[in-house]
Order: structure tokens, then C-alpha cells, then sequence
């Protein structure tokens, strides 16, 4: 007959319900992940196994009793530590969302907007095909295998029960979401320099010819070239996705490891 002891049984539930926290973390957090249409049960398969399969190569879990004090605050601790990781993901997305809606704000599409289920929420329609082309590219060069690997290093860059993260990691992370709006703006500058000389033209000829309606004209002509400069510029943006996808990998880890942890 098999006889296990209480010690044998915790330190089993450590070995794995720990890690698993902070999978599900990330897998809540970290686009393509995170996407709504995806059910929770998958989302939950997908994190067991996860766990399930990088558990035995894991560094060795401390020995607390997870019911206690100690074993919740490692609990939390990791269920911040895997949204943080998502979190720097989902900020790159942010930023192609953030340039889809400068770009058609100068459009003069503002009021198009269609519903985004990565933010579950009404957006512009230029803002959700960037979106979803920055998501394919994503895709295409495996970086939701990339996200799950980094997570796997993640163990031994940032083992489970590390005594503290201290306030510099979480402000590091805080200033990432400059990327934003940095980002997004580089993304979308050639573009908007297009139309900011369309409707400077624009300005000019209505002080040359009064009489020409501009509101019939002017509509027309920056939506027609706003899509006609998309159109020339979106095999252009392969290499800075790439880029900030890497950026994103990076900052997964890179906020933790500049705090020193």
C-alpha cells in the first residue's frame, strides 16, 4: 500500500499548481492568446498543458505549504509576474492599434468603426485591419511559440518564490507603455505626412478658387489617397513589426532582469 505524507503532497501541488498560475497569466494577457474568441476551455487545456509538459525541467519549487501565507503571496506573486509578461506583449499590439486610428482619424474615417474583439469594444476600421495584419504577421513568424518559450525560460530567469521584484521592476514596465504612443507614431508618420500635404494643398486651393466646395472635394480626395498611400506602404511594414514583436520578447523578461531579480 502507497502512504503519502502531507510534506509529499504539497510539495507535489507546488510543483505544479505554481507554474500553471503564472501560464494562465500570460495566456490571459499575451496576445494571440488573450484574443476573446478564443474559449476559456481551450485557454485552459492549452495552459495545462503547457505545464504539464515543461514541470519536469523546472528549477526546484520552495517548500511552503500553499494553503499558508507564504504559499498565497507566492500565488499572487506569480499571477503578477505572468500578466506583467503578457502585458509587455500586449503593448506592441496597442501600439499598431494606436497608428490604425491616427491613420484614420486623417482620413476622415473617425466615424467607421467596426467592433474589435481584442478590446471588445467599437474601433476604427483602420485601426482593426492593422490590427489583425500585425496579428497574421505575428503568427506567421511563430511568435506565439516564441511567447511560450520565453515564458519557459522565464523559470529560471525569475524562479517561483524569488523573495521580492522590488519597485523598479514594475516602473520599468510602467514606462514601456511609452512604446505606445512612440511606436504608433513612427508606424503611422509617413502616412500622415501624406495627408497633412493633401490637406495643405487643399487649404491653398480653397484660398485660390473660393468657390470650389471643399467639403465634397476635400472628403473624397484624402480618403482616396489616405488608402492609396496605405496600400503603397503595407509591404513596407514587415521589418519595424518585426522589430517591436522582438522588442516585446524581450521586455517580457527584460524588466525583471533590469531590476536585478
Amino acid at each position: 500500500m502507497i502512504s503519502l505524507t502531507a510534506t509529499e503532497i504539497n510539495a507535489w501541488v507546488v510543483a505544479f499548481f505554481f507554474p500553471l498560475t503564472r501560464v494562465l497569466a500570460v495566456l490571459v494577457s499575451a496576445p494571440p492568446f488573450s484574443n476573446p474568441a478564443l474559449p476559456r476551455r481551450v485557454r485552459l487545456i492549452i495552459g495545462l498543458a503547457i505545464t504539464f509538459a515543461i514541470s519536469p525541467v523546472l528549477p526546484p519549487m520552495p517548500a511552503v505549504d500553499p494553503a499558508s501565507a507564504t504559499g498565497l503571496l507566492i500565488l499572487a506573486q506569480q499571477l503578477l509576474i505572468g500578466f506583467a509578461m503578457g502585458f509587455a506583449v500586449r503593448l506592441v499590439f496597442g501600439a499598431v492599434d494606436l497608428a490604425g486610428s491616427m491613420i484614420g482619424l486623417q482620413m476622415g474615417l473617425g466615424f467607421a468603426t467596426s467592433f474589435d474583439p481584442q478590446s471588445a469594444g467599437q474601433t476604427v476600421v483602420i485601426s482593426e485591419f492593422m490590427g489583425l495584419l500585425a496579428l497574421l504577421v505575428f503568427m506567421a513568424i511563430n511568435g506565439h511559440l516564441m511567447v511560450i518559450a520565453t515564458l519557459t525560460h522565464s523559470f529560471a530567469a525569475i524562479p517561483v518564490g524569488t523573495p521580492h521584484l522590488g519597485a523598479s521592476t514594475w516602473w520599468k514596465l510602467a514606462g514601456s507603455g511609452a512604446i505606445i504612443f512612440s511606436s504608433g507614431l513612427l508606424l503611422a508618420l509617413p502616412i500622415l505626412v501624406a495627408l497633412l500635404i493633401t490637406n495643405m494643398a487643399l487649404a491653398i486651393l480653397s484660398r485660390a478658387a473660393p468657390q470650389l466646395n471643399l467639403i465634397v472635394i476635400g472628403f473624397p480626395l484624402t480618403i482616396t489617397l489616405g488608402f492609396a498611400a496605405l496600400m503603397v506602404g503595407l509591404p513596407y511594414l514587415g521589418v519595424p513589426l518585426q522589430q517591436l514583436f522582438e522588442y516585446a520578447l524581450q521586455s517580457m523578461l527584460g524588466n525583471f532582469a533590469a531590476a536585478g531579480v
